[in-house]
């Protein structure tokens, strides 16, 4: 995300093309769009939209973006151009009137632990120059004076020491995390009365890892065979604790059939191994498991305060820095404010005063920006982390907001993705101040909140993918009416259609209820969730949503599922919990001290057989992770080549057609289907393998066929095509049956993950849940589910969900969509502002009486939704009470 110089050619087009106001794409063949020409005005708001898939980000960012990109890079130095990342020039005949852009995309849950709100918005910069030349100093040590000499007795602080992420600054305890983990070696044994070989530890790696630790014990003489308890103390004490790694020469014993060799084997013991793990493996159940054999405590030098004694002695108006960092933003700068007149600030010499009301007078423009963008309710110690995809595309728009530039490009990604309808409207003012600065501000969108306040909009479609790629409507927002063949004009009229719905009220057949919520801005909230229906809880960007459902309620349940999970038989139901969000950068869920939930108590676990919970974040880091590995419909795939008799004939197994394994994938690109060239100062290329031709697989592979089509041909397949190719296979039918039925049907089967956008990703994740056999009563917890979707979209989104709960099933959605609240069985709003001023339940109910409740910003704009709708949902039955929803 930087800014991008003026263009130093204009490929393509004459120098003077752009003078009529307009960038004029000519030719652009990025992806699935169809050698499209349009002409976009600059100087204006202009959204992109269509259904998903229809080809807006292609031209939107991987076309008039990519483009500008490579014309900046032009310009810089052919040595310099070799440290920066390039991408591939787009394919595009020409575009003329482009200006210098800066792209802002969807991130989410961006930088670790020690990346916060304050280094992101940069106001942690400024706020540590103010306590280092500003703050009052113990007695005998004061800052650097502004001509830079110290005072001979002085022991002066610059910027850095008040930073935790720098040795001169952090805590030299917890070098800066303000808490300590340590290894309880209590929790080392799972059961002392087995022995080593029967699994008495429980503090070792499965699978072979631990076999081998097994296995070096007793060629180090160690009674693998008897009783734990049995052993010596001072040799059972050594095995479990030692730091000692020795290594000794291992004779496995031999199995039928196999041969096992002899090998040199080291030996960690498990305290070593859980220390190991949880600091260095990138694996989340891994540092999930290690962090389960670890107890936290806060660091007893700097109290969880995270900075060295020094910097904690130095303050600002009576409070040390982590006080400040700590504060919510608008209380932040309630207190910069006070801090120019209190008596610490008056009593500084002429020269650093003057400097402590320029630091404050640029913390505070700083702080106003971001609170004008609702954000006041974080502080600038919270880690970034914990925030949400669009909490940290605001953080970045505030950055540019405040940059002054003019003449440039914004192409912002679903800016409006995990906002309320009334911090939308705080983004819109955002965005005018950006184009009254005499910017252009293109925004990929389905928001109608947003595409009715643009001034142009570019509708795509009419459909997905090899259906998409099309020009539908090019003009004034206000006239998209006129587009015949546009299905987002279809959602902005007054007709708009309601999203599904059941034909009759429903009835919960239980409540599950949680007491004492505690954690972030929830104090001892009680909240309760109807079962078998599907609930939406709702309320303004940082009201505690989040944390009510996917840490107290999740939490709760996965506590209470993995706890009876020990006593159930693991054939039977072996994945009581599925979660898609075990890992948060790295650091296990659950595992930040800041971000620590409790519940006091709950009731209603006992009607909850299973915990499926789904977010956003993307299905595989790799380019080889894709739809078909991921939902497990490659498995069908495989083994029915494998089936067939050239295979057969071949001695063909299944795994011959995975393109992850030697003796099937191609050896030239190694499966990957294409070959990257690095020109150094030039950008990479990427082409397709000229050996495979981008199949991926070797020629002996891709002689086996089935109805006349090779593997590779079903991996470019997309998932319609698919679904009527593989009509017979089973599971693979119903796989893709739910994935086009869930509006995917545009996606290719081998179309790599870390190309797929966040919504995309979170459907595949359902349908990777829905098309599991039910194993009984089933809570799905969905984190905001239809952001980034197109009504349309949405409405097949919904549809699944609704038949999800007609199945007997809980479904609970964090959502701001209107239309899908509407179409919930029972709404929990949260609020009624952000942070502080929010974490409490301002009204529950069916969604026409929670919109009549008034009061809190979702019964306003929930109530004016209601209003305009064609088709309403039934609201017969009683009160909304325990009876009925």
């Amino acid at each position: 995300m930087a800014p991008l110089a003026p263009p130093a050619s204009s490929r393509g087009g004459s120098s003077d093309a752009g003078h009529d106001g307009l960038i004029r794409v000519r030719g652009a063949a990025e992806h699935n769009l169809r050698h499209v020409d349009v002409d976009v005005p600059r100087d204006q708001v202009v959204a992109f939209t269509g259904v998903s898939g229809s080809g807006k980000s292609s031209l939107a960012f991987a076309t008039i973006y990519a483009e500008a990109q490579q014309r900046y890079l032009e310009s810089v130095a052919p040595y310099a151009r070799r440290l920066i990342d390039q991408g591939a020039a787009p394919r595009v005949g020409e575009i003329t009137g482009l200006p210098p852009a800066v792209a802002l995309r969807q991130q989410h849950s961006g930088g670790s632990t020690r990346s916060t709100v304050g280094t992101v918005s940069r106001v942690s910069n400024v706020l540590r120059m103010l306590y280092s030349r500003a703050g009052t100093y113990p007695a005998g040590r004061t800052p650097r004076d502004l001509a830079g000499t110290f005072p001979r007795d002085a022991a002066p602080l610059d910027s850095d020491s008040f930073s935790p992420n720098t040795a001169v600054g952090a805590c030299p305890t917890c070098s800066g995390l303000g808490r300590l983990h340590t290894v309880d070696d209590a929790k080392l044994v799972g059961d002392d009365s087995l022995s080593i070989r029967e699994g008495a530890v429980a503090a070792w790696p499965g699978a072979w890892q631990g076999k081998n630790y097994r296995d070096i014990l007793a060629t180090l003489g160690i009674d693998v065979d008897a009783p734990l308890r049995a052993l010596p103390a001072a040799e059972r004490e050594w095995l479990l604790t030692t730091d000692e790694q020795p290594t000794v020469t291992v004779h496995p014993v031999r199995e039928p059939h196999r041969v096992a060799r002899s090998y040199q084997g080291t030996y960690m013991s498990p305290r070593t191994w859980v220390t190991h793990t949880f600091a260095t493996s990138k694996a989340a159940h891994l540092r999930a498991k290690a962090a389960s054999f670890m107890t936290e405590q806060t660091c007893p030098t700097c109290r969880g305060r995270r900075l060295n004694p020094r910097a904690l002695e130095v303050t600002v108006a009576g409070q040390d820095i982590s006080v400040a960092a700590s504060m919510p933003l608008t209380q932040l700068a309630d207190f910069l404010r006070a801090a120019r007149d209190h008596p610490d600030t008056a009593a500084l010499p002429a020269e650093r005063r003057q400097a402590a009301n320029a630091l404050i007078s640029g913390l505070l423009d700083q702080l106003g920006t971001l609170v004008d963008l609702g954000l006041g309710y974080l502080a600038t110690g919270r880690a970034t982390s914990t925030l949400s995809s669009g909490e940290l595309q605001r953080l970045h728009l505030a950055t540019q907001l405040r940059s002054g530039l003019f003449g440039v490009l914004y192409v912002l990604d679903e800016p409006s993705a995990g906002l309320h309808a009334a911090d939308t409207e705080l983004l819109l003012a955002a965005l005018r101040r950006l184009r009254g600065a005499g910017n252009s501000v293109f925004v990929v969108e389905h928001n109608a909140q947003v595409l009715r306040s643009a001034d142009w909009i570019v509708d795509m479609g009419p459909g997905a993918g090899r259906h998409g790629g099309q020009i539908l409507y090019d003009g004034p927002a206000d006239r998209l009416r006129t587009a015949p063949d546009s299905v987002t004009a279809r959602y902005l009229s007054p007709a708009a259609p309601a999203a599904p719905g059941p034909d009759q009220p429903r009835r919960p057949r239980g409540w599950l209820r949680l007491y004492g919520v505690t954690g972030h801005n929830l104090r001892d909230l009680d909240a309760r969730f109807p079962l078998g229906t599907l609930t939406a809880v709702t309320g303004v960007s940082g009201s505690g949503k989040s944390t009510l459902v996917r840490r107290a309620l999740a939490d709760t349940v996965r506590d209470r599922l993995h706890a009876d999970g020990a006593e159930q038989d693991q054939a039977r139901d072996p994945a009581p919990v599925r979660d898609a969000d075990e890992e948060r950068d790295g650091t296990p869920v659950g595992d930040l001290a800041e971000d620590r939930v409790t519940v006091r108590s709950s009731t209603g676990l006992d009607d909850v057989d299973r915990l499926v919970v789904v977010d956003q974040k993307p299905i595989g880091r790799t380019p080889r992770s894709n739809l078909a590995t991921y939902t497990g419909l490659f498995d069908s795939v495989r083994k029915l080549f494998a089936a067939q008799p050239t295979a057969r004939e071949l001695g063909y197994t299944a795994s011959r057609f995975s393109f992850n394994v030697a003796q099937g994938r191609c050896p030239h690109c190694l499966g990957d289907g294409v070959v990257s060239v690095e020109l150094l100062f030039l950008p990479t290329e990427t082409a397709p393998c000229p050996v495979c031709d981008g199949a991926r697989y070797n020629p002996g592979t891709l002689t086996v066929r089935y109805r006349g089509k090779t593997i590779a041909d079903v991996l470019a397949m997309s998932v319609e095509e698919a679904h009527d190719f593989l009509r017979d296979v089973q599971p693979a039918e119903r796989v893709l049956k739910l994935l086009a039925d869930i509006g995917l049907g545009y996606l290719t089967l081998g179309q790599s993950a870390t190309t797929l956008s966040g919504g995309e990703a979170q459907r595949i994740k359902l349908v990777s849940e829905l098309h599991r056999a039910p194993r009984g009563h089933t809570l799905y917890l969905l984190d905001e589910p239809t952001s980034g979707l197109h009504p349309a979209d949405v409405d097949l989104l919904v549809g699944q969900l609704q038949r999800l709960v007609d199945a007997g099933n809980t479904v609970v959605v964090v959502e701001h969509d209107l239309r899908t609240v509407a179409a919930a069985d029972w709404v929990v709003d949260l609020g009624p502002g952000a942070g502080d001023e929010g974490g409490r339940v301002v009204a529950e109910g069916r969604p026409h009486d929670v919109a009549h409740e008034g009061g809190a910003p979702t019964a306003d704009h929930l109530r004016r939704h209601l209003a305009t709708r064609t088709r309403r949902r039934p609201t017969g039955g009683e009160d909304g009470g325990e009876g009925s929803v």
